[in-house]
């Protein structure tokens, strides 16, 4: 369930929970919006929350295929997203280079 379903969903229990007066046997028509509600509202928070799982993570949405005119059809991994790489410099000695022979 998208975002946009959920907002539809929430809408539609809106409207029929504040604007149908209308009265049907056996169908209470406010208990309807109300749940409508209540799925709109579970469907929006868990789409918001697997918005980012759904897109990146999964190893089917990092394939891109090629397809060519007269071509045979080209499978290729998409590159991953850039990273920075931090590189510290060390000293080889610390306290200054190592002692050296002494004198003659």
């Amino acid at each position: 369930m998208t975002l946009g379903v959920s907002l539809l969903l929430w809408a539609a229990g809106a409207i029929l929970i504040g604007g149908v007066t209308g009265e049907a046997s056996g169908i209470d028509v406010d208990a309807i919006g109300v749940i409508l509600i209540i799925v709109g509202i579970i469907g929006g928070i868990l789409s918001l929350v697997f918005w980012d799982r759904w897109g990146a993570g999964m190893p089917w949405a990092a394939r891109r295929v090629r397809y060519v005119e007269g071509a045979p059809v080209q499978r290729t991994v998409a590159a991953p997203a850039r990273t920075t790489v931090v590189e510290e410099e060390v000293e080889e000695y610390p306290g200054g280079p190592p002692a050296g022979p002494p004198p003659p």
